[in-house]
């Protein structure tokens, strides 16, 4: 299937979400010492973040990482470590979906992040840190995430981040410029609830053609019935034989009976509120004749499997029931659903086949 230049669903609340446990290196910059080689700085750094992708295009996470920093002074790598944690809020942009359309089987995915954080000492064993030097900071982070689908629910994510603190975070005031900690970690996100996101169509010209066809259908019915009314005589002598006038019946309630046709967006079971014209129609009809109406759910051939396309009609029919029932009051022993996914195709176009067709029984 398809998903590029279409519109997609949103992600619902349980929908979506991951969790990633990771593990790498850091290194730590500061403004005060930037002459010794940051490869003997670096240290271990620990990972876990939660989120949530919103749509195919973007989505956001909040991430804990810490560990210690190796400080140095004049070229010489300390001892003693400042430990030290930072908890972030980020906004994901999946560039991959963006520019080469959404698709859940793209193995590689390009996701550029930026978010705001909170840093914290949790220890400082360096005797020389200044007195009374604040051990909170705001943190500016970003960087860059390649993600990897290894299954279904299983992907590697790799990050290259950076978090921009102020000067203050080290051990000394002495400067104005920031100090920062670079980042690479790799680690494995699992991936809860439904995890991709449906496909919306915008209704294309030929349905709506179709759709306006039918409401033009009932006005005319409807007014050579009022012409027919407008005709009759006002009275008529007992002597002479009056003229027959067609019975007083609404185009809804005639012989003629229209099959009413409820169109669906490909992958969807929602009832558009422009379909509810046919629904209101067919419920009229029922409420006017007290017949039955047989409420039959169809999907299209080219999308989806014949099982996902059995339950989709079944969902497509069921929900055009209930509308009846909820919405027009009509009583539920007067409706028969069924449901045909793709075996059957009542319309040769094939778009046309997501639909619900409403007949008298």
């Amino acid at each position: 299937m398809t998903y590029a230049q279409k519109f997609h669903e949103r992600s619902g609340k349980n929908d979506n979400w991951f969790v990633n446990m990771g593990a790498g290196i850091q290194t730590f910059l500061p403004d005060n010492d930037l002459k010794t080689d940051f490869r003997k700085k670096m240290s271990i750094m620990p990972t876990l973040s939660i989120g949530k992708e919103f749509s195919p295009y973007w989505g956001a996470r909040i991430k804990v990482e810490g560990g210690f920093l190796r400080e140095s002074e004049n070229g010489v790598i300390l001892k003693n470590s400042n430990k030290y944690y930072n908890i972030h809020l980020d906004a994901l942009w999946n560039l991959s979906n963006q520019l080469g359309g959404y698709s859940p089987a793209r193995f590689f995915n390009f996701t550029p992040y930026l978010g705001l954080g909170f840093a914290h000492h949790l220890s400082s064993e360096n005797k020389t840190t200044v007195a009374n030097n604040p051990v909170n900071a705001i943190s500016i982070n970003g960087g860059l995430q390649l993600r990897f689908q290894l299954s279904k629910r299983i992907r590697f994510d790799f990050d290259l981040g950076t978090a921009v603190l102020p000067n203050y975070f080290y051990r000394t005031t002495s400067k104005t410029s920031n100090e920062v900690i670079l980042s690479a970690v790799g680690g494995l996100t699992f991936q809860l609830g439904k995890i991709t996101f449906d496909a919306i169509e915008p209704m294309d010209r030929e349905l709506i053609y179709e759709l306006n066809h039918q409401i033009n259908t009932l006005h005319v019915k409807n007014k050579e019935l009022s012409d027919q009314l407008k005709n009759r005589p006002a009275d008529c002598p007992k002597q002479l034989q009056c003229p027959q006038v067609a019975p007083e019946v609404s185009a809804l309630s005639g012989v003629n009976y229209i099959p009413n046709v409820v169109f669906f967006r490909v992958n969807s079971s929602r009832v558009d509120n422009n379909q509810q014209i046919s629904i209101f129609n067919t419920a009229e009809y029922m409420i006017d004749t007290g017949k039955k109406i047989k409420v039959t759910g169809y999907a299209d051939k080219d999308t989806g499997t014949n099982s996902y396309n059995m339950k989709l009609s079944e969902k497509r029919a069921k929900a055009v029931a209930n509308e009846l029932i909820t919405k027009y009051k009509v009583p539920s022993q007067n409706i028969v659903v069924e449901w045909k996914g793709a075996e059957e195709q009542p319309y040769k176009q094939n778009n046309w086949n997501r639909v619900v067709i409403m007949n008298p029984q």
